[in-house]
């Protein structure tokens, strides 16, 4: 979709998704209560995140409403897994509506299949992707606060600031803004996540390389750490880029293209053989992750540490504790950083 073509939505429909109460159904059944499944070397399953007091846990997902079975089944696990790894905040990487967008077919692909996260407070944090409509800024459940682009910080979390970026669309209004607000930002972590990867190795899409060239430099120069997109639909972890940057394609939450990995020098790990979601912690200067297929396997685990304005990357992770340790302190603690809460862009 053109973000520059006239957009198709009415005032009023818009006016209606600003006042919307989420329609929710009832989610299918897929696996009932049972316990998060993630994967362990002797058979279990079990999170592999440290879970330390204090922590800021967040998930990320791509290209996911379909309103399919195999989005319904990916979904469930992430339930599953937030049951065991109470994460706070969901960002979303775009291409999130596939097709019609009616209040009716928000509550299929959205409000439904994510009904459990939703009641149970996780802040979803939408980018637009290509498949989106523009005006899905407006829907009150993206908590976009109408704008195509934004950043925020999430509560309780003084170091740390995340960017939503529509990647449709670099102008120079959107680089200027990018630009004010990475110069301006005191957080130790800034996180920018938005639908199409600067480095991605999928045959059917590959790394954007004009979108490259116009956000790299910035994140180079403002000491971004990690990077979130989605697009192609598989995992991929990509070695530290310029700067020390990690990057990741997490673009299989509810679409897949089997074996569209191409060989490439630049990946760290590859997965491209069912959908997948990620788990993420930080904690003082330390960022765990973790990437769960919809089966619960633990696709992809690690730590990245910033160390004196470089990031270091270790992976896999050892096994976490059965149960967070209320008692833990987290790494390396740091003073409060007064910053706003929420900046908008358009």
């Amino acid at each position: 979709m053109n973000p520059l073509k006239d957009e198709k939505i009415s005032r009023r429909r818009a006016a209606l998704w600003l006042g919307l109460s989420p329609l929710l159904a009832a989610v299918p059944r897929v696996g009932g209560d049972q316990k998060p499944a993630v994967d362990t070397p002797d058979g279990g399953k079990r999170i592999k995140l440290p879970m330390k007091a204090g922590s800021l846990r967040f998930a990320v997902m791509g290209d996911t409403g379909r309103g399919d079975r195999g989005q319904y089944e990916m979904a469930a696990q992430m339930v599953k897994v937030w049951k065991e790894y109470p994460f706070e905040t969901m960002i979303m990487v775009g291409d999130n509506i596939y097709g019609g967008d009616s209040p009716s077919e928000m509550t299929r692909k959205f409000e439904t299949p994510y009904k459990p996260l939703i009641d149970g407070g996780v802040k979803f944090q939408a980018s637009i992707g290509n498949h989106d409509n523009p005006n899905q800024r407006f829907y009150k459940l993206f908590n976009m606060g109408t704008n195509r682009f934004y950043t925020f910080r999430p509560p309780k979390s003084q170091n740390i600031r995340f960017f939503a970026i529509d990647s449709n669309y670099i102008d120079k209004e959107q680089l200027d803004w990018l630009e004010r607000e990475l110069a301006s930002s005191t957080s130790d972590w800034k996180i920018p996540f938005f639908h199409h990867p600067l480095y991605s190795s999928g045959a059917t899409h590959g790394s954007s390389l004009e979108t490259r060239a116009a956000l790299e430099p910035l994140f180079v120069k403002h000491n971004v750490s990690a990077v979130f997109a989605g697009h192609d639909h598989f995992y991929q972890r990509i070695k530290p880029q310029k700067g020390g940057i990690v990057h990741w394609v997490s673009g299989a939450g509810g679409s897949l293209r089997k074996g569209d990995i191409r060989a490439s020098d630049m990946s760290a790990k590859n997965f491209d053989t069912d959908y997948h979601f990620m788990i993420c912690e930080i904690a003082g200067d330390e960022m765990f992750f973790q990437a769960i297929s919809r089966t619960g396997t633990t696709v992809d685990s690690g730590v990245i540490r910033r160390q004196g304005g470089a990031t270091t990357i270790s992976a896999p992770l050892p096994l976490a504790s059965a149960s967070p340790v209320a008692s833990a302190s987290p790494a390396s603690p740091r003073p409060p950083v007064a910053v706003p809460s929420l900046t908008p862009g358009h």
